[in-house]
């Protein structure tokens, strides 16, 4: 019998993860479970915690891998939980809320500040623990508040430097914390001039990315000096294929999948452009992509 069993939230046990993962990739969750509200997401942390049952929070997987071994313990996806509250110049966002959907009520209500954020796929509980960010913003430049719960399932709010943030990083990296809120504090501004430059942003992303494959968006944080793409077009990577997973022939910069690739063949690939780049350039390349779950023995990702 289920640990979960009397819970009315809906929970599936070993589920593959590729049916959920903006790869379609990834082995199966021991349980998955799909909250509707923060409640719920507590109630189940609470009743994994009591079974001494590892947790992982996923948003909506846009810019993660999960290996093929799957996941030990309870996944809670976050993707039925959508609600933005608008309180003058400040939207307050639940975690699995998808940060385009933010930018694009930011323009409704005439606010400024989060236009970077038009295209950008993941929810906001990933983009806080990523920091995420294009075209020069980030979302630690709005985001002034989370409420997150513990591994007790229990409530707290961070603010400010309680956040730690820097480039792609959060204290949500370091703790057992789930994200389920954010308070975005924007400005005013034109709706004309808003909606411009979210559609330029749009069309850039359109022009230069492979939005029509699937993939887990950039792979790697950019290193101090250089820019990824460039650096893995040089190597002569660029097209590179190891087994289902291709380096973008549109941006080198995206691993794609193209013939039905494995978890394990993204990681393959990851560590082939890692010990290549290192070896021509000396420079060393560290994935952005948050890669979760159990370890495959023919991963060949570099240990950090």
């Amino acid at each position: 019998m289920s640990i979960f069993e009397d819970l009315n939230i809906p929970i599936l046990e070993k589920t593959p993860m590729s049916h959920y993962t903006f790869t379609k990739t990834g082995g199966p969750a021991d349980y998955l479970a799909f909250p509707e509200n923060d409640q719920e997401i507590s109630v189940l942390i609470k009743r994994a915690h009591e079974a001494g049952m590892p947790v992982t929070i996923v948003g909506n997987a846009s810019n993660m891998i999960i290996r093929d071994g799957g996941i030990e313990g309870l996944v809670i996806l976050l993707t039925r939980i959508e609600e933005i509250q608008h309180q003058e110049d400040q939207l307050i966002v639940s975690a699995g809320t998808p940060l385009m959907t933010v930018s694009e009520a930011a323009y409704r209500f005439g606010l400024t500040g989060l236009e970077f954020a038009a295209g950008i796929p993941g929810s906001v509980g990933g983009a806080v623990f990523m920091n995420a960010g294009a075209y020069g913003g980030e979302v630690s430049n709005v985001i002034t508040e989370i409420k997150v719960l513990d591994e007790l399932g229990d409530l707290h709010a961070l603010a400010g430097d309680e956040i730690r943030f820097s480039y792609r990083h959060s204290i949500i990296q370091e703790a057992p914390l789930t994200v389920i809120s954010a308070t975005f504090a924007l400005k005013p501004g034109e709706p004309e001039k808003i909606r411009k430059t979210m559609d330029a942003y749009n069309q850039a992303r359109a022009s230069k990315q492979p939005l029509d494959l699937p993939s887990c968006g950039s792979v790697f944080k950019r290193p101090t000096g250089y820019y990824t793409g460039p650096l893995i077009q040089k190597a002569g990577l660029q097209g590179k294929t190891v087994g289902g997973a291709q380096v973008s022939k549109k941006h080198a910069g995206f691993i794609v999948n193209v013939d039905h690739a494995t978890a394990t063949d993204y990681l393959n690939l990851i560590g082939l452009i890692i010990k290549t780049i290192k070896a021509k350039f000396g420079v060393t390349l560290e994935p952005e992509v948050r890669i979760i779950g159990r370890e495959s023995e023919q991963d060949e990702l570099p240990k950090a």
